[in-house]
């Protein structure tokens, strides 16, 4: 499998306040990655780093074989790299169809015009119809996004990072506000989605223990700002040290935190 995306020693301060310590990750094609910890471990500033947000204060970031340490989420997004955030960031006036084809047309280069109608574009109009397949939201392209369930919000969300068509998506937790009954038909429907849209690689930040343990190739441990554990889920979850440090309670407790 080849290298996606790499940290080599990466670290992150604020002022006097260091978050994150020397993270080295290696993601490969392929690989579905969770990153779970406490809160303030140093998840989201990790996910902003890889993301162009905030660049690292040492260290390096390697996307694509290439240094992007101090690149900007959007030139991110035009070599391949996509986000979908904690909170739903769905334009509420847009139909779902118009809200995919924003990200569509931000992606060519025709961006420039963004505001016409992206029917006089069959290439884009192509691609909107599929990723709304792909989501399960062909039936609500012509359904105001406020309208929505939380649910569907989430699922528009992740489609508009689909269609930038990049090679790795990082999911800031993909199923927070959603019923636990829906989580993991949100989850179900993300990895089907993946694959068929020939994502590379899948990063997501994560509370909820069971969805990471069922969904994960790796789960990434962060404690403190450092690298606490990177293991396949059945190692990750046979230990109960590392659980009771990573998730706060104690074994055999209520695994979503």
């Amino acid at each position: 499998m080849s290298v996606l995306l790499e940290t080599k020693e990466v670290s992150k301060s604020y002022g006097s306040y260091q978050v994150l310590r020397d993270i080295s990750i290696v993601i490969s094609e392929g690989e579905f990655i969770s990153v779970v910890g406490p809160n303030g471990a140093g998840k989201t500033t990790l996910v902003n780093v890889l993301t162009g947000l905030a660049p690292p204060s040492s260290g390096s970031v390697l996307f694509k074989g290439s240094d992007v340490s101090y690149f900007g989420p959007v030139q991110l997004a035009k070599m391949g790299m996509a986000r979908a955030f904690q909170l739903v960031h769905v334009f509420p006036e847009l139909t779902v169809g118009e809200t995919i084809a924003v990200a569509a047309l931000s992606k060519s280069e025709r961006n420039w015009n963004l505001w016409r109608s992206a029917r006089s574009f069959n290439d884009v109009e192509d691609r909107v119809k599929d990723v709304a397949r792909i989501f399960g939201l062909q039936r609500k392209l012509h359904t105001i996004a406020g309208q929505l369930s939380q649910g569907e919000k989430k699922l528009l969300d992740v489609a508009s990072a689909f269609a930038l068509k990049p090679d790795v998506i990082l999911l800031d937790e993909p199923t927070s506000g959603v019923s636990t009954a829906d989580k993991h038909g949100i989850m179900r429907t993300l990895i089907a989605a993946a694959r068929e849209a020939g994502i590379g690689a899948l990063i997501q930040v994560e509370h909820d223990m069971d969805l990471v343990s069922e969904y994960s190739d790796r789960v990434v441990a962060i404690f403190g700002g450092k690298i606490l554990a990177d293991k396949p889920p059945n190692e990750f979850f046979a230990d109960p040290h590392l659980i009771e440090t990573v998730v706060g309670k104690a074994p055999g407790s209520q695994t979503c935190w």
